[in-house]
């Protein structure tokens, strides 16, 4: 099984690379760079260097740039979208002129595709709200859907991913461990969330149904979310618990706003994603309830 992959070392692509290598998968890493350091067995090849005569069983695009790691800047909005729609487009002419086309491409996107909705339950065929981040995801797709001439495609909308090794969870834990973990405006905001271990699962699910050729095979959105979304404030309380630490300081959502711009709608507005479709394949979640999460993973 040969596995190509763009966004590699990421936070979720690295997980992903390890459980496709313990499988026994051959990985490559696509990037902007051939010298980006990869594990042990993973070719690294960098954009100019794919070829008509390559033979790749699937692709997984999951190259992007954080969302949240910056204010949104209209330079930082332009990082955003050429970070995800010049990969893609990549892959996709690549695809579009490759003598042996892969089985499958399984292409990065977010539940930002809903925009910011509040706690109303939102599910693959949920429409959006419009708004910076749904055109940003809307657009993402769009430029993957441009391979479904020659390949089945489906599109990851993933959530908050967590996991200790980074990532939101990472980012939070030093201040909830002193004591500085603090609700965000009145804490009542949604989010929706997925543990890395859990995205890995759906993922390689997804693929293996088109590399065992199931007359099912998946294509189209799939949420990437657990089953219970859970409050800011639920969340806040289940990480300081975790950690044995209090979380007694509150952020007002104004002052996020005034901090952060357009950007504070990551942290005040919610997203109540259900994961509908991987749920009605019989996916099983290792992990569908955060306090038991955080305990072990935190422990």
């Amino acid at each position: 099984m040969r596995i190509l992959i763009t966004g590699g070392s990421g936070f979720i692509g690295s997980a992903l690379t390890a459980r496709l290598q313990r499988e026994g998968a051959q990985v490559t890493w696509l990037s902007r760079r051939a010298s980006t350091p990869a594990p042990e067995g993973v070719e690294v090849r960098d954009y100019a260097s794919l070829w008509a005569d390559d033979r790749f069983d699937a692709v997984f695009n999951l190259a992007g740039a954080g969302i949240a790691d910056a204010r949104w800047t209209r330079s930082r909005k332009q990082a955003l979208r050429d970070s995800r729609l010049i990969p893609t487009g990549v892959v996709t002419d690549w695809i579009r002129t490759v003598h042996t086309p892969p089985r499958v491409l399984l292409s990065g996107s977010a539940i930002g595709w809903y925009g910011a909705q509040g706690d109303a339950p939102l599910d693959e065929r949920s429409a959006p709200h419009e708004e910076f981040q749904h055109r940003l995801c809307a657009d993402w797709e769009a430029a993957a859907r441009v391979a479904e001439d020659r390949v089945p495609v489906v599109l990851l909308r993933t959530g908050v991913v967590l996991h200790p090794d980074g990532g939101m969870l990472q980012r939070l834990r030093m201040p909830f461990q002193f004591g500085l973990g603090a609700r965000l405006g009145d804490g009542r905001q949604v989010l929706s969330w997925i543990a890395r271990e859990d995205w890995i699962d759906a993922a390689v699910s997804l693929l293996c149904a088109h590399l065992d050729g199931a007359a099912d095979a998946p294509t189209g959105a799939f949420n990437l979310t657990a089953p219970e979304p859970i409050t800011n404030a639920r969340f806040t309380r289940a990480l300081a618990d975790a950690l044995r630490r209090p979380a007694l300081l509150a952020v007002p959502a104004k002052a996020l706003e005034l901090g952060l711009g357009e950007m504070a709608t990551l942290l005040v507005d919610g997203q109540c994603v259900l994961p509908a479709r991987l749920q009605q394949r019989g996916h099983a979640f290792a992990w569908p309830t955060l306090e038991p999460y955080l305990e072990s993973a935190l422990r």
